[in-house]
């Protein structure tokens, strides 16, 4: 075969390659409930509990009945989730009862390789909305992990609670001692959250970075912080 057709059917083979490993590029999207049972979805058989909108996502895709998760607690369970190992493996088992608090000066392990760091590597945009619970310092936040944008809570939403209330917070139901902090980046943006709120901003945060990487392919890992308690409405 004459040289020049050798070179153009490389050309072609690399076009035809370039283009196929784009098609190969999904976009991911982890919908990560905090506390949620396994029998709270009517599609696991909850009687009175009715989740339509989860329940077809079980029909049209993939619903796992036998499976072993990392941790059933906050920290480990996350750490399991975006490193692919098992929590004692990367020290996220070891601090106060396994779960990271808001006086914790650890977190995740610079060492520790995130699918978010992975991901972007072959050029995804990444984003992390919701509950992180994985180190509140700089250096554990998200957005020091391999996310290109983060915004939530930093910890549980019955977190970091405002001592100045004392006895009265038990005495009078209309007092919320509840003082997580919502950020952006690694910045505090608003103190204490507006958890009557905060679900439906998680959620516009994610259509926003969703419309905003259109022509990208993306991860997006949407930790919401309920159903964990308190439940605020």
């Amino acid at each position: 075969m004459p040289a020049r057709r050798v070179a153009a059917a490389l050309v072609f083979l690399v076009v035809t390659a370039t283009a196929a490993f784009a098609q190969r590029s999904p976009n991911v999207v982890i919908l990560f409930a905090d506390d949620l049972g396994y029998g709270d979805l009517s599609s696991y058989g909850h009687p009175t509990i009715h989740t339509p909108r989860l329940d077809r996502m079980a029909v049209e895709g993939l619903r796992f009945t036998d499976f072993y998760v990392g941790a059933s607690v906050c920290t480990p369970s996350r750490a399991a989730l975006l490193t692919g190992r098992l929590p004692v493996r990367s020290g996220m088992t070891s601090d106060k009862r396994r779960v990271l608090f808001p006086d914790s000066k650890g977190g995740i392990p610079a060492g520790e390789v995130t699918l978010a760091e992975a991901l972007k590597a072959q050029g995804y945009a990444t984003a992390a909305i919701g509950k992180w619970h994985l180190g509140h310092l700089p250096p554990f936040l998200p957005t020091n992990n391999g996310f290109d944008e983060y915004f939530g809570i930093p910890y549980s939403n019955d977190m970091d609670r405002d001592t100045s209330t004392g006895r009265e917070v038990f005495q009078n139901p209309n007092i919320e001692d509840f003082n997580v902090p919502l950020m952006r980046g690694t910045r505090i943006i608003e103190r204490p959250a507006d958890q009557t709120t905060i679900t439906r901003r998680y959620t516009e945060e994610a259509i926003r970075f969703i419309k905003a990487n259109q022509d990208t392919p993306f991860l997006l890992y949407l930790p919401y912080s309920l159903p964990h308690v308190p439940l605020f409405r």
